[in-house]
């Protein structure tokens, strides 16, 4: 099963990680913390720390948007993409967006979820592999 924004997309495949391994979380993580200087996901969740052994990514999200929150910012809109072969994800793409709104408390309208292949190129395209890409657009409210 491969986990995306927080839910299970049947999939012949799965990742592989410290966490649940979702790869769209861990990629608007490392956006959000990045938005604000304040490192990477593996700084806040090392995989040395076997409290996160299997955690589900969701919390590492909860968690950085309580960092931005802390900090005095918040989330304008994030644009994500997610590189695979398969399964295709059009059918899912409001569910995933859905997902990841109500975790990060912003309006449906406020995320975007692309998802593109490799066509065929390196191991994402040969589909032994997945990729995520986000950008996230904070502002300060102090």
């Amino acid at each position: 099963m491969l986990m995306l924004g927080g839910l299970h997309v049947p999939s012949e495949n799965g990742e592989a990680g410290h966490s649940d391994g979702d790869v769209l979380w861990h990629a608007i993580v490392d956006a959000m913390l990045g938005s604000i200087g304040a490192g990477d996901i593996g700084r806040l969740f090392p995989p040395s720390d076997q409290r996160w052994k299997d955690a589900p990514s969701r919390l590492f999200a909860e968690r950085a948007a309580s960092v931005l929150a802390a900090a005095g910012w918040r989330i304008v809109n994030l644009d994500t993409t997610v590189i695979l072969e398969r399964p295709k994800l059009a059918p899912l793409i409001d569910d995933i967006r859905a997902s990841i709104a109500e975790t990060l408390g912003v309006p449906v309208s406020a995320v975007s979820v692309k998802a593109k292949t490799h066509e065929g190129v390196d191991a994402i395209g040969r589909g032994e592999a997945v990729a995520a890409h986000a950008v996230v657009l904070v502002e300060s409210v102090g």
